[in-house]
């Protein structure tokens, strides 16, 4: 990762000015290894060592999201998770992944993000390096102070590390577009349909990250997250279905509130069907349709059904492969329409 002069730098990088200002803040990471260091040396880390972790904006904006996400998230656990042998004899590896952020061209991810994006899309959050229990990546607060919170992994390159950034570069430049549609009088169905139809997004950004529909999306990861993926995206068809099921539902008022946010949460997994679908669904809109009219659809997100199943008609004309439809009713509904 970029590095570290002090806890959190400015960076500009080639894309437009004004689209892209993201600062990096290791604190977090850093005061997790300096722990690490006492600990190597045979010391015990005292109550200032451990204040000074736990009033890191790292560690305080990674507590408040665990805690909205209903995920317990205590000091103590902290602590403990510190304190153990896993995580110090992992500390020569952790302090080499932070030294080789410094490799990462932040500019080339975001501009694949940009890319995938409309004119107007800006990139500006805080991106947090941090050392934590649970290895995932994700942004937060998007609404109103950008972040993205990347695991380090010492075991993951400088190009799959780009790649998850170009990713979350994208959700966070989503997040700034003004939307073409309206929901101003729609029922409480059609908005959480719409809601969820935001799910996609993971999909999306895959294909940002990758660089286009021609570049498989894991192709700087291991083989065995490659592997997956490939038998994830065989049950294209199944999912698909599974999807149309839940929308239809959320759209009848037969699955609200807490059920279908369970329902939901199931289809992300490591990376399910929000991600191969949505992948899948943009990279055939970009390929039959152009990536212009795949910006536009973001932009428009309740036409993305509609969109599909025009791309996919195409496909069909052109090459005689049948592709899964959705409902003419429920595209409909999703618009807003009768």
């Amino acid at each position: 990762m970029f590095w570290l002069l002090a806890n959190a730098i400015q960076l500009q990088a080639n894309p437009p000015a004004g689209a892209f200002r993201v600062s990096i803040d290791a604190a977090e990471a850093d005061a997790v290894l300096a722990i690490l260091e006492l600990r190597v040396q045979g010391r015990t880390p005292v109550e200032a060592d451990w204040n000074r972790l736990f009033a890191t904006a790292g560690y305080r904006r990674l507590k408040r999201r665990e805690t909205a996400m209903k995920r317990p998230f205590e000091n103590a656990a902290f602590k403990t998770f510190v304190l153990g042998d896993d995580l110090l004899q992992r500390a020569p590896a952790l302090r080499k992944a932070l030294a080789e952020w410094r490799t990462i061209d932040l500019g080339a991810s975001a501009q694949r993000a940009l890319d995938y994006l409309p004119a107007g899309a800006r990139i500006q959050a805080t991106i947090y390096p941090v050392i934590k229990p649970r290895d995932n990546s994700f942004v937060f607060e998007l609404d109103k102070d950008p972040a993205i919170f990347v695991f380090l992994n010492p075991e993951r390159s400088a190009a799959q590390e780009g790649n998850v950034l170009a990713h979350e570069f994208h959700h966070i430049g989503y997040g700034t577009l003004k939307p073409l549609h309206s929901d101003v009088g729609l029922a409480e169905p059609v908005l959480q349909a719409q809601k969820w139809t935001g799910a996609f997004g993971e999909g999306f950004a895959m294909l940002a990250a990758a660089g286009g529909p021609g570049v498989h999306p894991h192709a700087t990861s291991p083989a065995a997250d490659r592997a997956r993926w490939d038998q994830d995206m065989a049950k294209f068809p199944d999912d698909f279905d599974r999807l149309a099921s839940f929308f239809q539902r959320v759209l009848d008022g037969s699955l609200k509130g807490d059920a279908a946010a369970a329902e939901a949460a199931t289809y992300y997994g490591i990376q399910g069907p929000w991600y191969t679908v949505g992948w899948r669904m943009a990279c055939l809109i970009e390929l039959r349709l152009g990536r212009a009219r795949l910006l536009r659809m973001f932009q428009d997100l309740p036409t993305l059904y509609r969109t599909w199943n025009e791309a996919a008609e195409v496909e069909e004309k052109a090459t005689g492969l049948k592709l899964p439809r959705w409902p003419e009713a429920l595209t409909r509904a999703i618009e807003g329409g009768p």
